[in-house]
């Protein structure tokens, strides 16, 4: 708006004695500069991790009464993040997950993702976050005996680690005890080391792209996906054709089909169906909602394929799903 404000007048003062040749100029010099603020704004695709004393590791707390701050996003550092208070969608590499408090995941190298809170949330989104910097995992200390569970851990968070919430209750107290302020930088980088030791030890965890996911670091592949998965949060209890879709990124439905296909190692329905199973399973969780009922509040037409993705993704019945959350909740 103060740009727009300026632009206003320094239009009026061209129009009281400019001719229009200066008025002509004004205007080009005012689109450039626009669309130079639009290429910006549309280009969110790598993360740099602000400079820390600590050449190892950096930890940080992220609050915020709006979503977390960073689409679909990779960098070079390993992350622990453990959300602490929201709920929302998460997406790693190719994995789409709902997430709730006390979501602790581990995620390798360039691996990207991103966590995107449900709106109208009634407490500020609070997350821990952890960056292994390259220094972290030289190989030099890393290749030693010590570090054999940690470092195995470290490969394995290449398809990302997703701990169940036992796990991270359980570390819940050490986690935060990264922000003690009398605590030396030695006394916090031996709490991280027992925290990733306590990590490596347990087996209560699932990986999040069984596959593995191998990304090619391109920019404009980031901002094609952003904006796909903005439209599939906008438009998925409409029917999202493929015409739909590939004119969103400028594509035509072909290229658009290979091209989703490469960078996300499933096909854009398969994608489109597996979020909207997530959605149906907040609905099972969160509502007491019968099951025809979730099944089309989570974008579904048929009742039978609405049954038959579901066993796909959750491998269980929508009320077997509902029973297992509720005996694990009470």
């Amino acid at each position: 708006m103060l740009f727009s404000f300026r632009c206003t007048l320094n239009l009026k003062e061209i129009l009281k004695g400019g001719n229009c040749l200066q008025i002509s100029l004004f205007y080009k010099i005012r689109f450039v500069l626009l669309l130079q603020l639009k290429i910006t704004y549309m280009r969110p695709h790598f993360k740099p991790i602000p400079p820390d004393n600590s050449k190892l590791f950096q930890a940080v707390i992220q609050e915020t009464e709006k979503e977390f701050d960073y689409p679909w996003h990779y960098h070079p550092e390993y992350e622990l993040i453990y959300i602490q208070r929201s709920h929302g969608t998460r997406y790693v590499g190719n994995s789409i997950e709902n997430f709730f408090d006390d979501d602790l995941v581990l995620m390798g190298s360039n691996l990207p993702h991103c966590w995107i809170n449900t709106a109208g949330q009634q407490q500020p989104a609070r997350a821990i976050v952890v960056y292994l910097k390259e220094e972290f995992v030289d190989e030099t200390w890393m290749q030693s005996c010590e570090f054999e569970a940690i470092r195995k851990l470290l490969i394995l968070s290449g398809k990302g680690i997703k701990f169940d919430r036992s796990v991270a209750l359980r570390l819940k107290e050490k986690c935060n005890g990264l922000f003690i302020t009398k605590s030396t930088p030695l006394e916090k980088l031996m709490l991280l080391l027992t925290i990733l030791q306590e990590l490596a030890q347990t087996s209560e965890y699932h990986l999040l792209c069984e596959q593995g996911f191998s990304y090619e670091l391109n920019p404009s592949h980031n901002d094609r996906i952003n904006i796909v998965y903005k439209y599939i949060e906008t438009h998925y209890l409409q029917k999202i054709s493929l015409a739909d879709i590939a004119a969103q990124v400028h594509m035509s439905e072909e290229y658009f089909s290979r091209f989703f296909t490469k960078v996300m190692k499933k096909s854009f329905f398969e994608f489109l169906n597996e979020y909207k199973i997530n959605r149906a399973c907040k609905l099972l969780i969160e509502t007491d909602k019968q099951i025809s009922q979730v099944c089309y509040a989570s974008g579904f037409e048929s009742i039978p394929f609405f049954y038959r993705q579901f066993k796909k993704f959750k491998a269980c019945q929508p009320s077997q799903y509902r029973l297992n959350y509720q005996k694990a909740a009470f």
